[in-house]
Parts: structure tokens; C-alpha cells; sequence
């Protein structure tokens, strides 16, 4: 049976729940325990699919095609395991699915109420799918105190009950600010979340305190006393350089072992923290610098692109290099700015996105890259605005575009009519936009000779995919006559996957997300392949 791992956060959001069940997970995995992990999000809509990521952050995606919360990313950066559908869900999914039960008569005339239907749902959620997994580690958005949490943390509860308490730990994380005018740090908060937690009924077994400063004894002391807790399970969390050292310094605070002495379990192995302390050692200890400018409408919000982050991150460490990302707002660009935006810019990323705002800056951007040989890597929205770019420039297609912008454009983009998908055909819309996408993983086939296939070493690879707009194929070729060739092709050739232009040192185009598969400990070729070009780059010019 199952061991289940509840992390609930409090005084503030974006404490760092995410890293930390993704950093313990981690831990136990290298200590030969499988575990999975799960995220609970409290908000209405059924998903992340229609938020905008000044919201919430990007959109990840599983390879059965959920658009999910960012923090299964982590969980899969940190696990080398990949997510599924069923391990995110929001109060939105569950009333839906609830309120259809009721709908359909499900219920027999019962009055149906948080409790116990909505509390009933979650438990089914939490429970479903987990006979093989040794660990459940559930993180609970939100922050304790919240209104919308409360039935996921009832829910919890109740499920402790259900299973007994020493089938379930609840980990508490909190934030002990440091008054940096008095020279102190500050307990009270902790105090008063955890008062907050108990009051619902949910005891805390562990704390984890995220703090600037390390945290003297006496304070630890007092949040033990105050809060019910064995001194040796309050563990700090100091601010880590790069979040791959988490793991390192959780388990220097023995939050591990803590959690495995809950539960009267020992290491199935010998811990290896090896690869960790490579990772961390090579991303702080790097000399050689190079710039990658990241285009795009949502780059004041730094995790819009976090998949997309961190990939450039692993491409640096196989290649030996620190990637400094520049982020450069696309609607600030125009023909009299582009150079000096672009000047000290070694390769250039354009990453998925929606809507008009800022498509003619990456188009230019994207101009830049051709005509001045700048490594250029276009990732869906970039592959096929690069089409339209060298549609508008090269096939002299004045009115080149995406119907998805402009309805009277010459059409190098449009709504995809229909994709086969486990032998189905699939309906392509822009009426209903939440997850009717071409959304997960999707076999391509790569062409013979092409730079791409040089990169997987493959002729068939599968990717994840988010996208409604596809490439019209109606042109291909005069793309390919002027030297743009399709060097990715679903498997039916339908739909293009990859371009990349063949008087170019590294210039591709792909129609899927790449970032999402891409991992600490397994990079991406294709993210490895152009931090390596742009090394080149740089080299070159100097």
C-alpha cells in the first residue's frame, strides 16, 4: 500500500511548494522507492489550458495530453519520470465532473454538498491509480487560510482518517522573514499558519521553514513548542543558488530521513547525490558566458517560459557554457531598434504563444536571424511565424500570415481541420478553446540527410504538442524550392512538424515543445544542439 505525502503551504504563495515535493520525491527515488506526484490546484477553471501565463505562469503538458500547472515540469525535472493526466486536478474539474454525475441522476435525488461529494471526489483523485507507487506525495495550491482550499484540505484530512494516520504525513511549508532593520527572525507568521492549519483539524508532522538566514537553535525551538512539532522535524530551507540544489540541501537538513523514520522505513538503497552535486557544481562554476535572447509577449513574468528556462539551462550544461537568458519584449521591437537589441545576441529563441500583440517584433527578430546567420530555434508559434517571415521575404507573399491573426491574410497558417489521434479523427475549433488542441505526444517522421535527423540520431521521434494552427501545406513546395525544406512530417505527411533552412549555420523550426521532455540529467538534442551552435556563434565572432 501507498504512503501519502500531503505538502500545504501558508503565509504566502509561490513559497516554493513545487521545488520542495519535487526535491523530496527526488530523494526518495534515489533511495529506491517509487513515488509519484501529484498537484491539487483550488481554483474554477478545469485547467491551466485558457489562463493567461501573467496569471499563472506556462502551461505544461503531459504526454497524454493534459495542459496542466508548471510545477508537474518540476516534478518531472526532478524525478526523470514523466507526468500523466491524472495527476493534476482543479476544483473546476471536479465540480464539472460532479455536477454531470448530478445531471445524469448519479446522485438518486440527494442533496449534493461539499461534504461529502466534493471531499468524496478529491479522495477518489488523490487514491486513483496508485497500487504500484510506495510514496504519493500530493502538493495543495493555494495557501492555507484561503476559501478555495478549504474543501481540498477537509478532503485530506478525512482521507488521513480513512487510511490511518500512519499511512499519511503532512508537510507544512511556511516562510520566516528576516527584518533585515532589526536584525531578526520572525516565527509568528509560522505560528500563526500552522494555528490556522490545526484549527481545521490537520496537525502538522513536519515544518519547512523558507527563510534568507539560516535559523538559530532557540528560534527553531520555539516554532517545535509553539507549533507541536519534534525540534528535529523542523527543517530550514535557505535560498539555493539554482533550484537543482535543493535536493542537496534537503537532504543536508535530513528531510529524507526524517520522512522515511515517519513511516519505520530504511533506504531500499545507497543514496547517489552525485548527479546533483555535478549539476549544481557545473551551473555556479562556469567561466564562458553566451546570450540567448528570448522573444516574446509574456517575458516581465519570468515563469511564462519556465520550461523553456530551464532547457536553455541543460543545453549550457552539456555544452560547458552559462546561458545568460536576455528577455526581450517583442512588441518593443522596429526596424531602427533591432540591432541594438540584437548586437551582442548569440542565439535566438521564439517560444510558443497566442494573439496578435508583438508578432511583428518576432518577425523581425526572426528576419535578423536569417539574414545575419544567428542561430535561430522557433518553437511552435516561433516555427510558424518564421514561416511567415520567409513567406513575406523570400516567396515575396506581401500578405503572408495566420488566419489564427488576420482572416485575409494569404494563408501560410491556418486552423488545423482534423488529426488522426489513437485511430481517431479529430476535430479541429476555435469556438471552444479550453483542450481542444492537438495537445500531447505525436510521432514524426524526420527526413533523410535533414540537420534535424543529424541531431536525434533518429528517423521517428515523439513530441509534445499545443496548437490549433497549423502549417498549409499547399505551400510546401515553393518553401522548399527557395530553400526552406520540411524536415519533419507527421507520419500520414499532413502535417509539418520541423523546418529548417538549408543555407543556414542552425535555423529550425519545430511545431512541438520540445522543453517539455527536456531534463537536468537528459537534455534535449535539439536544446543541446543549439546551445552548441550559439557557442559556435559566439566563437566565430570573436
Amino acid at each position: 500500500m501507498a504512503r501519502f505525502i500531503f505538502v500545504t503551504g501558508g503565509v504566502v504563495s509561490s513559497i516554493g511548494k513545487g521545488l520542495s515535493s519535487a526535491s523530496l520525491a527526488s530523494l526518495l527515488i534515489s533511495q529506491g522507492y517509487k513515488v509519484r506526484v501529484r498537484k491539487l490546484d483550488p481554483y474554477l477553471n478545469i485547467d491551466p489550458g485558457t489562463m493567461s501565463p501573467f496569471q499563472h505562469g506556462e502551461v505544461f503538458v503531459t504526454d497524454d495530453g493534459a495542459e496542466t500547472d508548471l510545477d508537474l515540469g518540476h516534478y518531472e525535472r526532478f524525478t526523470n519520470t514523466s507526468s500523466r493526466q491524472s495527476d493534476n486536478i482543479t476544483t473546476g474539474k471536479i465540480y464539472s465532473d460532479i455536477l454531470k454525475r448530478e445531471r445524469e441522476g448519479g446522485y438518486l435525488g440527494k442533496t449534493v454538498q461539499v461534504i461529502p461529494h466534493v471531499t468524496d471526489r478529491i479522495k477518489q483523485f488523490i487514491k486513483h491509480d496508485t497500487k504500484k507507487e510506495d510514496f504519493v506525495i500530493c502538493e495543495i495550491g493555494g495557501t492555507v487560510g484561503d476559501i478555495e482550499s478549504l474543501p481540498f484540505l477537509e478532503a485530506i484530512r478525512q482521507f488521513s482518517n480513512d487510511i490511518e494516520k500512519k499511512n499519511t504525513l503532512f508537510i507544512h511549508l511556511t516562510l520566516v522573514p528576516y527584518i533585515k532593520s532589526s536584525s531578526e527572525i520572525k516565527t509568528k507568521p509560522t505560528q500563526h499558519s500552522v494555528k490556522e492549519l490545526r484549527s481545521i483539524g490537520i496537525q502538522p508532522d513536519i515544518i519547512i521553514c523558507r527563510c534568507e538566514h539560516s535559523i538559530p537553535v532557540n528560534q527553531r525551538k520555539k516554532i517545535a513548542l509553539f507549533c507541536n512539532v519534534d525540534i528535529k522535524n523542523v527543517i530550514e530551507t535557505i535560498d539555493v543558488k539554482t533550484i537543482y540544489e535543493a535536493p542537496l540541501s534537503f537532504h543536508k537538513q535530513k528531510l529524507d530521513k526524517q520522512v522515511l523514520n515517519y513511516f519505520k522505513l530504511k533506504p531500499k538503497k545507497q543514496i547517489n547525490l552525485k548527479p546533483w552535486k555535478h549539476i549544481t557544481a557545473s551551473i555556479l562554476n562556469k567561466k564562458r558566458n553566451i546570450n540567448i535572447g528570448l522573444v516574446g509577449k509574456y517575458v516581465d513574468y519570468k515563469d511564462a517560459y519556465k520550461s523553456v528556462d530551464e532547457a536553455l539551462i541543460h543545453g549550457g550544461l552539456e555544452n560547458d557554457i552559462n546561458v545568460n537568458i536576455v528577455r526581450i519584449e517583442s512588441h518593443k521591437l522596429n526596424k531602427k531598434n533591432i540591432k541594438n537589441y540584437l548586437k551582442n545576441i548569440n542565439g535566438i529563441l521564439i517560444p510558443g504563444g497566442f494573439g496578435l500583440r508583438g508578432t511583428e517584433g518576432k518577425i523581425l527578430a526572426i528576419k535578423y536571424a536569417r539574414l545575419n546567420k544567428i542561430p535561430f530555434f522557433g518553437i511552435c508559434f516561433g516555427m510558424q511565424l518564421a514561416m511567415v517571415e520567409f513567406a513575406r521575404n523570400v516567396l515575396k507573399l506581401k500578405k503572408a500570415g495566420s488566419t489564427e491573426l488576420n482572416k485575409n491574410c494569404t494563408p501560410i497558417i491556418g486552423l488545423i481541420n482534423e488529426w488522426t489521434k489513437k485511430g481517431k479523427i479529430i476535430k479541429g475549433t476555435d469556438v471552444n478553446l479550453g483542450g481542444t488542441m492537438r495537445l500531447g505526444l505525436y510521432n514524426a517522421n524526420l527526413k533523410t540527410n535533414s540537420k534535424i535527423k543529424s541531431i536525434y540520431k533518429k528517423t521517428k521521434v515523439s513530441e509534445r504538442h499545443r496548437h490549433r494552427y497549423e502549417v498549409n501545406m499547399n505551400f510546401k513546395d515553393k518553401f522548399q524550392k527557395k530553400g526552406m525544406i520540411f524536415s519533419a512530417l507527421s507520419p500520414d505527411k499532413t502535417l509539418t512538424e520541423g523546418v529548417e533552412l538549408i543555407d543556414h549555420p542552425w535555423f529550425i523550426g519545430v511545431q512541438f515543445h520540445p522543453e517539455f521532455k527536456s531534463r537536468p540529467m537528459s537534455v534535449h538534442p535539439l536544446f543541446n544542439s543549439f546551445i552548441n551552435a550559439s557557442k559556435i556563434n559566439k566563437n566565430e565572432k570573436h
